[in-house]
């Protein structure tokens, strides 16, 4: 006769002890990130390296503002200051009052007026066609994509390496003899713009921006039926304003003061601008009224730089046209 077994009852469990709170952190609140630098927070928190750091930072602005803007707030003095007192003490601040007859007598009797006229043309018309240039050209290379466009973005990618000098001579000889037309470009204005269109980094710069734009709106656009001009018009331009004015900046600026290029097909005084007559007439006429000739040269670029600055300092990076 079998006995029965006994079965022991199960031991009661536990319960597993939680972990230990983190000493120093609050629950619910992520760590702060560390930031790594030259200088640790740590030493930053000392009064003789925050005074050190600060008094360097001050000078290096100041002595960055001296060489940046000193050059120009001399000229706008010695513009306006006789060419007795410039030459006697050039660093004297109006030691005999200020000349305001400098600029209107470099206005008219010296013919600015002509030359700056002649370099708007320039700027204006050259600006023109970079900018055509470069959109279509960004666009066919970043939208449009055909077949051979990755052999097409390099050949644009190598010219940037072709120093500007050795094209002198062969695009002088163009430009003298142009194909199809049967007659010289020089002493034209359309020899000075048709090569500034010839810019392979705007095209490149807004071939970039173009990438970054979502490719789903222009999808929609030709869903809708618009073809490949309407959506470049109606579509890629509105987005593209902030490269349109980077493009504008460096297509201005490098037009007004370029020298070599309109001296060599501009022979014609009177179609040349200030870039290439002011240092023709620099042997010529009194060192004020080139001062202030000069000063008005040199002011149209600071005043666009001025205008567009805020459009060209947030492209810089060249980030996405959209937000949000």
């Amino acid at each position: 006769m079998s006995t029965p077994t006994r079965t022991r009852p199960p031991a009661p469990r536990t319960p597993a002890a939680a972990p230990p709170p983190a000493s120093g952190r609050r629950r619910g609140r992520a760590a702060e990130p560390v930031v790594r630098g030259i200088v640790s927070p740590s030493e930053w928190r000392t009064p003789r390296v925050r005074t050190g750091l600060g008094l360097t930072q001050v000078v290096l602005l100041a002595a960055l503002v001296v060489v940046s803007l000193g050059p120009m707030a001399w000229l706008v003095k010695a513009a306006l200051t006789p060419t007795q007192d410039t030459l006697r003490d050039p660093m004297a601040f109006f030691p005999n009052g200020v000349d305001w007859a400098n600029l209107s007598t470099a206005w008219t009797s010296v013919h600015i007026d002509l030359h700056f006229a002649n370099s708007m043309i320039v700027a204006v018309g050259a600006w023109l066609v970079q900018l055509v240039v470069a959109t279509t050209g960004g666009y066919a290379l970043s939208v449009l994509r055909p077949r051979y466009g990755p052999v097409l973005y390099w050949l644009v990618l190598s010219t940037l390496f072709v120093p500007a000098v050795v094209l002198l001579v062969p695009l002088y000889l163009t430009v003298l003899s142009p194909p199809l037309l049967g007659a010289s470009l020089i002493n034209t204005f359309w020899a000075v713009w048709l090569p500034a269109g010839a810019n392979a980094f705007n095209v490149l710069l807004a071939k970039r921006f173009f990438d970054n734009l979502p490719g789903e709106i222009f999808e929609a656009a030709r869903i809708d039926g618009a073809g490949p001009l309407r959506v470049f018009w109606s579509v890629l331009l509105p987005m593209s304003r902030p490269i349109l004015g980077v493009i504008s900046v460096f297509a201005f600026v490098a037009a007004w003061k370029d020298f070599l290029w309109p001296l060599l097909v501009l022979p014609d005084p009177d179609l040349q601008p200030l870039s290439v007559r002011l240092p023709t007439l620099a042997s010529s006429i009194e060192l004020d009224i080139l001062l202030a000739a000069l000063m008005i040269s040199a002011l149209i670029p600071v005043v666009l730089f001025l205008v567009f600055q805020r459009t060209f300092l947030r492209t810089a990076g060249l980030g996405g046209a959209l937000k949000g």
